[in-house]
């Protein structure tokens, strides 16, 4: 199961203690995760790229100890150098990067150029970014058929790709392993033949998409939960009860979000290009349980990344049931009810 570390939790049922950026979340083998981290996605054009040493270099200077990068975000690289360039001490840094969905029958090449992209001597977590296996294509991350639809392949599967990651563990370069948009139907599937449960499972997560079944199942199987999109983007932050409690407490609407992810022991990776809004993501309120309560009326089990296309029903090569994206906003509310 995991632990937190510098986390005080609900002493009664009228106020939170929020987690700070120096809270940590120790997984299931014992290694310890910052709370808050920092997003490192950037468009794939060279100006936004080449931004990104920058700005990850001012989150590490605001105080983020976390950043959360991808293969497929292609920023790899600029974390590495930021991350080096700051001074920081190696070890006081917690750094996460994805395997491509692309990459599923070529784990330990792929492992390999993301190691040397970074160049930070390790890997601190390293995810199976999406559990969908799509053809790979030298120089095409997404590949398609004639009618627009991504290439799939079954050539490959996520319970191979897997095994293959379970094995870098043994190399020394990564410290703990885990996966990224996998439902309670594909976690099932992954455990028929896994020999190690994920640490993190990574998905989309904000009030109106609050995954309480999910939670709950990977809360008793040991499996921390990050969350993307946290805030729900504009969305979820001019929602009228975001909104007025923003007022009430005096922070943003994008602080009441935060402060609600963080009361339910969610890591959450906010992503900011502005020195700013990074020091807003990691200064987060503390919440009435009353008010936080409130919040949870808002889930609606609805996705805001990652839609399903309107010609032919899939995310990413997939469909929903594929995914295993379900509406799961009633089926448990026992784990908030016990915060």
């Amino acid at each position: 199961m995991f632990a937190f570390s510098g986390f005080f939790s609900t002493a009664s049922r009228t106020t939170i203690i929020m987690a700070t950026i120096h809270t940590k979340i120790k997984l299931n083998n014992g290694v310890e995760v910052p709370i808050i981290g920092s997003g490192a996605w950037a468009p794939a054009d060279p100006e936004a790229q080449g931004r990104v040493k920058d700005w990850i270099g001012s989150a590490l200077k605001n105080g983020f100890r976390h950043i959360d990068t991808a293969q497929g975000y292609g920023t790899e690289a600029a974390v590495g150098e930021a991350v080096r360039a700051s001074g920081i001490p190696r070890q006081e840094i917690f750094v996460t990067t994805k395997l491509p969905w692309n990459h599923q029958g070529r784990v330990k090449e792929s492992f390999e150029d993301s190691f040397k992209n970074l160049n930070l001597g390790y890997i601190d977590l390293y995810l199976l970014h999406w559990p969908q296996a799509i053809v790979y294509e030298e120089g095409n991350d997404a590949p398609r058929n004639e009618d627009g639809t991504f290439k799939t392949t079954d050539q490959f599967n996520f319970s191979q790709a897997w095994a293959d990651i379970e094995k870098l563990l043994d190399t020394g370069k990564v410290k703990a392993i885990g996966v990224s948009n996998f439902s309670i139907k594909n976690l099932e599937k992954l455990f028929e033949t896994a020999k190690i449960i994920p640490a993190v499972n990574q998905v989309e997560l904000h009030p109106y998409l609050a995954q309480n079944a999910l939670r709950d199942y990977c809360t008793r199987k040991g499996i921390v939960l990050t969350a993307y999109t946290p805030s729900g983007y504009s969305k979820v932050r001019s929602d009228p009860l975001i909104v007025s409690l923003a007022e009430k407490y005096g922070v943003t609407p994008n602080q009441v979000t935060l402060a609600w992810h963080l009361s339910r022991r969610t890591i959450i990776v906010p992503k900011s290009e502005n020195s700013e809004r990074q020091k807003e993501n990691i200064t987060v309120p503390k919440i009435s349980e009353e008010d936080l309560e409130k919040i949870w009326t808002l889930d609606k089990g609805e996705r805001i990344c990652n839609k399903a296309h309107p010609k032919n029903g899939q995310v990413w090569g997939w469909t929903y049931e594929q995914l295993g994206w379900v509406d799961c906003r009633h089926q448990s509310t026992s784990l908030h009810q016990n915060l």
